[in-house]
């Protein structure tokens, strides 16, 4: 990764972020996976693409009371008003639980590793796994639908903790 404009390397942040999202009404289609089709009322996570991003370590759902889980999709995308398909790009899946309160987080290894030095001893391949946001662009979710008329009134909260460049 390139420093940032200030000239930090990605390990400095600026000021950290915990955001938490209600994602209730906040859908894409049933079975969207990678792309988006149609309309959609997705909801901005964070938005960077008037600084010079963020870098998220930590990406958890706490469910409400729903039967089989809402699968949260994340996409980044150029646009911070609308999420548009030719302008985003999938990036990771989260499912959320299946318990009113039930805290899921980001499984190992979904997200890209990081160039964040990591202490250890002994052992050279851990690694440190994050999402980086890079400047002009905005971390988008949204829950599929589990059926066409679907609106997620129980879909889960999503927690995001990292920093700001």
């Amino acid at each position: 990764m390139a420093s940032t404009s200030t000239n930090k390397q990605p390990l400095l942040v600026d000021r950290v972020l915990h955001e938490v999202i209600d994602l209730a009404g906040a859908t894409v289609a049933e079975n969207a996976g990678l792309d988006i089709t149609g309309t959609n009322s997705a909801a901005i996570a964070i938005d960077c693409t008037t600084n010079d991003g963020a870098i998220i370590e930590d990406i958890y759902a706490i469910s409400r009371a729903n039967a089989t889980g809402y699968k949260i999709n994340l996409y980044l995308s150029t646009a911070s008003d609308y999420l548009r398909a030719q302008q985003s790009v999938f990036v990771a899946t989260l499912t959320g639980g299946t318990t009113t309160g039930d805290v899921t987080r980001i499984a190992d290894g979904s997200l890209p590793f990081v160039l964040a030095p990591m202490p250890h001893a002994g052992s050279t391949d851990n690694k440190f796994s994050a999402l980086y946001i890079p400047r002009g662009k905005a971390l988008w979710a949204a829950v599929e639908q589990q059926s066409a008329v679907d609106e997620a009134p129980n879909a889960p909260l999503l927690g995001l903790q990292g920093g700001y460049y």
